[in-house]
């Protein structure tokens, strides 16, 4: 057996033609996400995860305020049930709202 003998791959020289390509990626991603408005570390499962957050978190936050205002004023159960209907529509709404934001040209075309 030899004796300078390592698990350790040796290194290669870096290539200029990854080094390039890799340069046009992140420009191109750099670009892209410009033109839609995302961030770099956006998946684009953040508009299914606000709408689903709107639904949940209207109405469960106008319930909660609600039975807050029940318990101090001693009208339950209508401000309970009056600020959870206000939650829903107020998260219809700001679900509208992100439903037609425009989302850059479908076809990918400038």
């Amino acid at each position: 057996m030899a004796e300078e003998e390592t698990d350790e791959v040796p290194k290669l020289p870096p290539d200029a033609r990854l080094e390039s390509l890799d340069e046009r990626l992140d420009r191109v991603q750099r670009r892209e996400a410009e033109k839609t408005g995302q961030g770099q570390g956006d998946t684009g499962n953040n508009a299914g995860r606000l709408i689903a957050n709107q639904l949940v978190g209207g109405p469960l936050g106008g319930a909660i305020v609600g039975w807050l205002l029940d318990r101090f004023f001693g009208t339950a159960p209508w401000l309970l049930l009056i600020l959870m209907f206000v939650g829903f529509v107020g998260g219809f709404i700001n679900v509208m709202r992100i439903s037609n934001k425009p989302r850059g040209n479908p076809d990918g075309r400038e």
